[in-house]
């Protein structure tokens, strides 16, 4: 009788997998759909949440429409779109890096993963970038008591609309406002940083320049933000309750709350995948530089990253096109 041999590789030493992929690639492409169904979950939750209040939805082009070094630019989406390219090209240098370590040609592994890795710097710096417009906001609005969202517009002489921030109209009044905290009083919790103006100095400069209408969050037939006539914005902005400046989790001046919601936590969590990329292609890379995979005869430990790194690319591409374009 023949005898059995019993082979002493190790499936996670890298062994043939099913379909004749080693069990590395294998977990990941298992990690790589369950991520995908969690992604999936949170852009059919957004798209649900758009639709059920789609007449109140913040304009994306309104919204991201900075451009660095371009202040008062209207730039929209063009600095999104500019970190979708950076993006998509670091996942072509990584294709590189992968191709030249089945080659095993150590320096260009090593010069297209250093080029992935500033793509991935420069991504998250965008994002940051982003993040830190989108929460400082630029023209201010105000919130009813109703949980409305009241902007500002002024009539232009080709007869559209133009935003007005709250500091090109608001009055200043002889009035003290005082930051609730914890130590005023048991009952007080902290509150956030008190806007720059209070409601009775946005009405009071509202009501002293006849040129400035409310523009209410209720889309029109166009698909433009409602603007009123000067009797229905005084009667709007006798509920006026808050000043809103930015985003944050509680309320947001460009619309429904939902939205800077979605956008912290989508985006944030696909941040969190880039910068988890980022610290894994520098360890992996630094490993190039030792020789570690040139002693191993294999660089497979750059195609498993990369599979990952395409990944997020391919969720941003889905980011990208459901939450801001369309």
């Amino acid at each position: 009788m023949g005898a059995t041999v019993i082979s002493d590789e190790h499936a996670l030493d890298g062994g043939p997998g099913p379909l004749g992929a080693t069990y590395g690639k294998m977990m990941m492409w298992f990690f790589i759909l369950s991520d995908a169904l969690t992604f999936s979950g949170f852009l059919a939750a957004y798209g649900f949440s758009r639709f059920k209040f789609i007449e109140t939805w913040p304009i994306a082009d309104e919204v991201f429409n900075h451009f660095p070094f371009l202040h008062g630019v209207n730039a929209p989406m063009y600095y999104v779109a500019l970190m979708t390219f950076i993006l998509i090209f670091s996942s072509v240098t990584m294709v590189l890096a992968v191709d030249a370590g089945h080659h095993m040609n150590k320096a260009k592994v090593a010069f297209y993963m250093f080029l992935t890795i500033i793509g991935g710097f420069i991504f998250l710096g965008s994002q940051a970038w982003e993040w830190k417009n989108f929460i400082k906001g630029e023209y201010g609005a105000v919130e009813t008591k109703g949980g409305s969202i009241l902007q500002f517009v002024q009539k232009q002489a080709d007869g559209t609309y133009k935003r007005v921030a709250l500091a090109d109209f608001s009055a200043t009044l002889p009035e003290a406002r005082t930051q609730h905290e914890k130590s005023n009083g048991v009952w007080f919790v902290d509150e956030a940083t008190l806007p720059t103006y209070s409601v009775n100095e946005v009405v009071a400069g509202f009501k002293a320049d006849e040129s400035i209408l409310v523009r209410s969050e209720f889309l029109n037939a166009e698909k433009h933000k409602t603007v009123l006539s000067r009797e229905e914005s005084l009667k709007r902005l006798a509920d006026a309750k808050y000043v809103v400046e930015g985003a944050n989790l509680v309320r947001n001046e460009y619309g429904h709350k939902l939205f800077a919601n979605f956008f912290f936590f989508i985006t944030g969590f696909h941040g969190f995948h880039v910068f988890t990329g980022v610290l894994i292609n520098i360890i992996i890379f630094f490993n190039v530089l030792l020789g570690t995979y040139e002693k191993r005869k294999s660089y497979e430990m750059v195609e498993k990253v990369g599979l990952y790194w395409h990944f997020v690319d391919l969720v941003w591409v889905f980011v990208f096109t459901f939450f801001y374009l369309v």
